[in-house]
């Protein structure tokens, strides 16, 4: 048996994955490193070279514009760029802190451009602002995830210095130049070998095959979200990618509405920005009132529901019960205003993330079509593998940087219109006349490549979840265990979480997710179990590899108390699994939850 690595192989503050550049994730591999990144404690901050993207601002995006005192964001477009000064205004006038933002177009255009290049030049917009208005900046930078990737950043830094992106990393950064990634002990054998390009070409070759089709990427990612693509996988093209190509064979969708087509699919720079759009999307096409956000959904979602338009109710159980309430709400809405809509959409995960709980979107459609609302579902944590919610939605929402992608190299995100709503040519209108592609070619790259065998993979990570939740609730107090003493009180997972609602939607083939939180009978049980599981720890989900956070403590540190009355407890662990050896990563867990007994 290969034993689990160590907390310790893991140092606070590096990339996750190691040695990446672009990775999306870091290194908080204690309760402690969790607490204390919230609270800006030194020790933490100092140490960070890596953060995921919406939170951390990359080491290539903080060369700054502008003049002292001032701050700056900077933007892919003219458009995003004024909705960002048009949201700071706004929310320094709420806040009673008039501030001024303008705006900068800056253009790099090199002399010597190579000729192979996929995006020779580029056109960035800046917004500058003073530095005590940066905290409305950061709200508009995380909330919507519209701002510049690093791997942008970094292009755009080598078209204006000769020196490599490289060199501007700080001096501990210098291990991200390694090219060689090691492999976790317990990693090694989780898949057999695959006709990876990168491993079968040579890097000319390889970068020749990605810059000939990289038109083509962005196509070849919306075929297969929509599912009409009669073969996917790299032994069907061995001469390069051929899933985005005129001639490939593609056919009426998989999924369950069979007319969805590659051009109903709209792609992201992050899910985030994926969200955020069909909430614009919704603001623009639909009359205006509130929407609804319905279960305790992703910090962010609530939040821009809250801060663009009109507001939103929130019923943050989630449960059958709160259908009900929301019934009673639109009821009220339309006795106050019978001539206005009562509301104007409703949000919702499937299943919700950190609880893994499954709403009943057959009853929340029953009551669009009634009252005549947009239903807008998040399927990230399900995944279309797994789960095919289409059927019953308006519009279908995912982050591609989850398991779409596995690598946690790059970000990306997508919309999905359904054909079959009877809102659908109002919304592709506008769509049409307004979506405006931002996603940078190098992500696309990866991204692409990334997602070439995303349905092998998910399905070992079902399996693996599956095999690790069936023994820890064996072991908690939710399962029945005979423990005199057992430290785990329930496993969120969807196979014991509104299972019903969840089977309704499940593919035949399809699993339970690959991702579970765990509650603990006290604080001292919940801190040792994650202090010694012997795994990767930091913010994120759905890598190919077992990545884990106190959710809570990082999502809602300064709410706790409001987080709880949803149930989502202050020591909630969220475990993302990945694809490990069964055996070995089942150990692992066996040894933090003998620390977390042992503390009891």
């Amino acid at each position: 048996m290969t034993a689990p690595l160590s907390a310790s192989n893991y140092p606070l503050g590096s990339a996750v994955p190691p040695f990446t550049q672009h990775a999306i994730s870091v290194s908080l591999p204690t309760w402690a490193d969790n607490v204390g990144y919230e609270e800006g404690e030194k020790r933490v901050v100092d140490a960070m070279v890596s953060g995921y993207p919406r939170f951390f601002i990359h080491l290539s995006i903080e060369k700054k514009f502008g003049v002292p005192n001032e701050k700056c964001l900077l933007c892919p477009s003219k458009k995003i760029a004024d909705r960002c000064r048009s949201f700071m205004l706004d929310r320094a006038s709420l806040a009673g802190t008039p501030t001024h933002v303008r705006l900068v177009q800056y253009h790099i255009c090199p002399e010597d451009t190579p000729l192979l290049s996929l995006q020779p030049t580029v056109e960035l917009h800046i917004v500058l602002f003073p530095a005590d208005a940066w905290p409305f900046a950061k709200q508009f930078w995380q909330h919507t995830g519209l701002g510049i990737s690093s791997r942008l950043a970094d292009y755009c830094l080598s078209l204006l210095s000769a020196e490599s992106p490289n060199s501007l990393f700080k001096a501990q950064n210098k291990h991200y130049s390694v090219r060689r990634v090691p492999q976790s002990p317990s990693f090694s054998s989780a898949l057999p070998p695959s006709p990876n390009p990168q491993d079968v070409l040579s890097k000319d070759q390889s970068t020749y095959l990605e810059e000939r089709y990289g038109r083509n990427l962005p196509r070849a990612m919306r075929r297969r979200i929509a599912g009409v693509l009669v073969r996917d996988n790299w032994e069907d093209c061995p001469h390069g990618p051929c899933a985005g190509a005129h001639d490939v064979e593609v056919g009426p969708s998989h999924r369950s509405v069979r007319d969805v087509a590659e051009d109903d699919v709209y792609l992201f720079s992050t899910g985030m920005s994926a969200i955020w759009s069909a909430h614009q999307l919704v603001l623009g096409a639909r009359p205006p009132a509130k929407s609804v956000c319905f279960g305790f959904s992703y910090t962010d979602t609530l939040k821009i529901l809250q801060k663009w338009g009109p507001g939103c109710h929130f019923l943050g159980h989630g449960l059958d019960s709160d259908i009900c309430t929301l019934e009673t709400i639109i009821k009220q809405e339309l006795s106050a205003n019978p001539s206005a809509p009562p509301i104007a959409a409703l949000f919702t995960e499937f299943p919700s993330n950190p609880l893994i709980r499954s709403p009943n979107i057959s009853l929340l459609r029953v009551l669009a079509d009634k009252y005549d609302f947009l239903l807008v579902i998040d399927d990230t944590i399900g995944n279309f593998v797994n789960v095919d919610v289409l059927q019953h939605a308006d519009i279908v929402v995912s982050s591609l940087s989850k398991i779409f992608s596995g690598d946690a190299n790059a970000m990306g995100g997508s919309l999905i219109l359904n054909p079959r709503s009877r809102h659908y040519a109002t919304l592709k209108a506008y769509m049409s006349a307004t979506y405006e592609d931002t996603y940078f070619d190098e992500d696309a790259v990866f991204m692409e490549r990334n997602s070439r065998n995303f349905t092998r993979r998910i399905r070992i990570i079902d399996e693996n979840t599956l095999a690790v939740c069936e023994y820890l609730r064996s072991r908690s107090i939710s399962g029945g265990t005979s423990l005199p003493s057992p430290a785990i009180k329930e496993v969120f997972y969807p196979k014991y979480v509104t299972p019903e609602n969840y089977l309704s939607c499940k593919l035949p083939e399809g699993g339970y997710g690959g991702l579970f939180s765990l509650s603990f009978t006290s604080p001292a049980a919940s801190q040792a179990f994650f202090d010694n599981m012997p795994f990767q720890k930091g913010p994120s989900l759905g890598t190919n590899f077992t990545l884990a956070c106190p959710y809570t403590i990082l999502a809602h540190y300064f709410e706790l108390g409001w987080a709880a009355e949803y149930g989502v407890e202050e020591g909630l662990v969220r475990i993302s699994v990945g694809m490990e050896e069964r055996e070995g990563l089942l150990e692992g867990f066996k040894v933090a939850l003998r620390a977390a007994e042992a503390a009891m």
